[in-house]
């Protein structure tokens, strides 16, 4: 029985219908010595909490959409089929438009909490060993026959750990936001793509490539992209595609732009942070050298010293303690080309949870219309107009050794 089923759904409230009726029924009906019916008694009871405590996780998870089956939930989940030593640029030697299309299957989705117009698919990674399903979401033009001949900008879409690919199209109902507005032209008409980022039970990987354990930088900023290039009519150039995120998937969203300019030209990141220690399972946080590579301020500032600041866009915003003082921090290490948008979240509007972010999403999607297929002025690494490098050529998945950060404190699991 699926975790976020309606069977299961229906199951527990009718469990905890019996656990209420039980004790008025056979309180007095228990028979026995008294060691004997105070223990029944106490099961029912104890039948009754555990019941009702089911119920109110199994509503919170999926409102919110942490965990998508009960491997995740137990954390047996293993999406990792392999996990060679992929070298600084994520690659491991290959190129991707020397290898065949990988072409994917894609139909309607197991759980319509996606809403509608959504696509399911999975495949595993051919570069990275990952193996997950890709949710994907065609814009309103992508149809229309004035558009048969047009490609189309993308934006990936990460959600927090614990979290769910479903989670933006789900919980945040970014489709349902940004359809009016692309019918309207007041947000260009992206394509949306959802990948699984819960790929080793209970660790978040904090899109890293560790060998030997998992190539989640490759997977996403890689084998997802050129999936989605393969499969669907979206632009190939850098300067189309972004990525976004939320609580440690913000976090990955600024990580992923920053470390490789020559594949996204834009980040959003909601509520996120720049230590990897700040989520308490990130294998990123609790490796030292991985702590300080995966640091957006390392990348940054190592690229910066290299003389050649990343042509990246960032939309940074978050609640004072809470995000805020992260994207103030990588604002003031930019340079040109770099552009970092800092906006603060006032206090009451919502802590660090997803009615937050989802009130969030016409805005940033008007300040990403703004960003995407527009190339910033000559300087610093990136594509120049007309060019599509082979993705690798950025400042890669792992950056120096100064770890400069503002002071971030973990307070838990970051995801609502």
């Amino acid at each position: 029985m699926s975790l976020t089923g309606t069977p299961f759904f229906l199951t527990v409230i009718a469990l905890l219908v019996v656990a209420v009726v039980l004790p008025f029924a056979l309180w007095s009906r228990v028979r026995g010595p008294k060691p004997v019916r105070a223990v029944a008694r106490l099961g029912m009871l104890l039948f009754a909490q555990v019941t009702a405590i089911t119920l109110v996780f199994v509503m919170v998870n999926n409102a919110n959409s942490l965990y998508d089956n009960w491997d995740d939930l137990l954390g047996t989940s293993d999406h990792v089929e392999a996990a060679k030593d992929l070298g600084p640029d994520g690659l491991g030697g290959l190129k991707t438009k020397d290898e065949p299309k990988q072409l994917v299957q894609f139909g309607p989705p197991k759980d319509s909490v996606v809403g509608p117009g959504v696509q399911e698919g999975e495949f595993k990674g051919r570069i990275s060993g990952v193996s997950g399903e890709v949710y994907v979401w065609l814009p309103p033009q992508y149809d229309d026959p004035a558009y048969k001949d047009k490609k189309f900008p993308v934006v990936e879409l990460l959600p927090g750990f614990p979290g769910s690919a479903k989670s933006w199209m789900g919980t945040l109902k970014a489709t349902e936001q940004l359809k009016p507005l692309m019918e309207q032209g007041k947000v260009k008409p992206f394509i949306l793509v959802a990948p699984r980022t819960t790929l080793l039970g209970k660790v978040d990987t904090g899109c890293v490539n560790i060998p030997g354990k998992v190539n989640a930088d490759s997977w996403l900023s890689v084998d997802v992209r050129q999936m989605v290039i393969d499969n669907f009519r979206a632009e190939d150039k850098p300067a189309s595609w972004a990525v976004a995120g939320y609580s440690a998937g913000a976090h990955c969203a600024a990580k992923l732009a920053l470390a490789h300019p020559d594949r996204y030209r834009a980040a959003i990141s909601l509520s996120g942070f720049n230590d990897p220690k700040m989520e308490p399972a990130s294998l990123a946080g609790q490796d030292p050298k991985l702590r300080v590579e995966s640091n957006p301020l390392t990348i940054l500032k190592t690229a910066n010293q290299a003389g050649r600041p990343p042509r990246s866009a960032l939309y940074i915003s978050g609640a004072s303690g809470d995000g805020y003082e992260a994207g103030l921090a990588l604002k003031q290490l930019a340079k040109n080309p770099t552009t970092v948008k800092v906006k603060l979240i006032p206090p009451g509007a919502g802590g660090h949870g997803t009615a937050v972010w989802k009130n969030q999403i016409p805005e940033v999607f008007r300040w990403l219309s703004g960003v995407i297929g527009t190339e910033p002025p000559a300087g610093g690494t990136g594509t120049g107009p007309g060019r599509n490098p082979e993705p690798g050529h950025g400042t890669g998945p792992g950056h120096g050794a100064e770890h400069g950060r503002t002071p971030e404190h973990p307070r838990g699991p970051r995801h609502a």
